[in-house]
């Protein structure tokens, strides 16, 4: 398999074992939530816990509670590569995601793809990036937008680009580099 410059991105483990410390809990807004705050057992997902020990099933405890600092940012790295690699041409090594396909279709395509987009720089600015990030996060929304909007050759550039990816790494690097 030929190594492309982005293979630390697509196959790279980003989680972290900190021994029994729980990560923060940010709230959509950004703001920090106090551990046991929720009224919830923090668990990797959540969403379910082991039921009494006669039962031995799962009971059912918060679909949408808060997630943690590292659970967002699993889950902007989830939706970049769907969105833009999720898929490869079979045959070759040309990836692309459902961006491309939504950008088919004509101008509504072009927005609801853009839409979701713009969520990435919306989530990531409220885990934290500073404006020069956000803003150059946006100029590559924007590119991607303008340029996606013209008929063939758009979905061509939506495939090349990868401005979600690009956003998401960009996101990534400034973060490393941020003191723990």
């Amino acid at each position: 398999m030929r190594s492309t410059p982005n293979d630390d991105f697509y196959f790279r483990d980003t989680s972290r074992s900190r021994g029994s410390a729980r990560a923060k809990i940010i709230d959509q807004d950004g703001r920090e939530i106090p551990a046991g705050a929720d009224g919830f057992e923090a668990g990797a997902f959540g969403a379910f816990k082991q039921g009494a020990a006669a039962s031995g099933g799962f009971e059912f405890i918060a679909a949408f509670q808060p997630l943690t600092r590292e659970q967002r940012l699993a889950r902007l790295d989830a939706i970049a590569k769907l969105l833009d690699v999720a898929f490869v041409v079979p045959g070759t090594n040309i990836r692309y995601g459902i961006d491309g396909l939504i950008g088919l279709v004509p101008v509504i395509g072009d927005v609801i793809t853009t839409a979701f987009s713009l969520w990435l720089v919306r989530e990531a600015r409220a885990l934290g990036a500073p404006w020069h990030i956000t803003a150059r996060m946006l100029s590559n929304v924007a590119v991607d937008g303008v340029v996606g909007l013209v008929p063939v050759a758009g979905d061509a550039f939506d495939v090349m680009f990868r401005a979600n990816v690009r956003n998401v790494r960009m996101f990534r690097r400034w973060l490393e580099r941020q003191p723990r």
